[in-house]
């Protein structure tokens, strides 16, 4: 059925290599407004509770995708008056519909803003993220159109909170892979700086007939001179030991 369908691919982009949350974010939103019946744009929120010092908790805004700017204008708004659709379903944690925003009494100071933005008919599903390290991040699903009364009470409902919930599962994903290679990045760096500080210690110990603790001090005592990091004065120590040497002249080899 073309919603499994549209599920799948959208849980399927976070599985993407090289995809990022951010850009993840971005496809969905773009996915979602091009394939849900009545849609005309859509609007994902990634939010994360935070604790505030008296013991309060509120959500606040990581990152979005938005399929078109009058969104991304629409949210701010929502998020500095703390009224509308998006906000609502991240702080009651379930589905908010708006049939006609015209016809709404709950938010009105968002009704202006949402006439001049074109949202007058959504549905937002938030959806928390799965996984360990996850639990205080937050996804809402909204899906928007410019019509009253443009989804389908039947299938408008149920989708959203389908593809909310894939899109929770596909962000996942995307952070894992970032985590990952973050990950990896910082072990190649670790590995790189010990590479070069080895080096170094050896280039010393070889100068000097000391040990592997002695050179490592003698680095050390460099670098706090100089206020630098040890593999910075590893790295200019090797360089100046293992780069071009200065080709020595023979007296009277011109002639001269």
């Amino acid at each position: 059925m073309w919603i499994e369908h549209l599920a799948r691919d959208i849980g399927a982009l976070g599985q993407e290599e090289n995809t990022t949350p951010e850009r993840a974010l971005d496809q969905m939103s773009r996915a979602a407004a091009l394939s849900v019946p009545g849609c005309s744009a859509a609007l994902v929120v990634l939010w994360r509770e935070v604790v505030g010092p008296d013991g309060s908790r509120r959500h606040v805004v990581t990152d979005y995708g938005a399929s078109h700017s009058d969104l991304s204008e629409a949210l701010e708004h929502q998020y500095t008056t703390d009224q509308g659709p998006t906000v609502e379903a991240v702080r009651e944690m379930s589905q908010v519909r708006v049939s006609d925003v015209l016809r709404e009494q709950r938010w009105p100071r968002y009704t202006s803003m949402a006439v001049q933005c074109g949202d007058r008919s959504s549905i937002t599903q938030p959806s928390a993220l799965p996984g360990d390290g996850d639990e205080d991040r937050v996804l809402t699903f909204g899906v928007h159109s410019g019509r009253a009364d443009a989804f389908d009470e039947g299938v408008g409902p149920e989708l959203t909170a389908l593809l909310a919930e894939h899109s929770a599962m596909a962000l996942h994903t995307a952070f894992r892979q970032t985590d990952a290679a973050r990950e990896s990045a910082h072990m190649r760096r670790a590995m790189s700086a010990r590479t070069v500080i080895d080096q170094a210690k050896g280039i010393i110990m070889h100068a000097r007939g000391c040990d592997a603790d002695a050179a490592f001090a003698a680095l050390r005592e460099v670098a706090q001179r100089n206020r630098k990091r040890v593999v910075d004065v590893a790295r200019d120590l090797v360089a100046e030991n293992t780069g071009p040497q200065p080709r020595m002249r023979r007296n009277g080899a011109d002639g001269r």
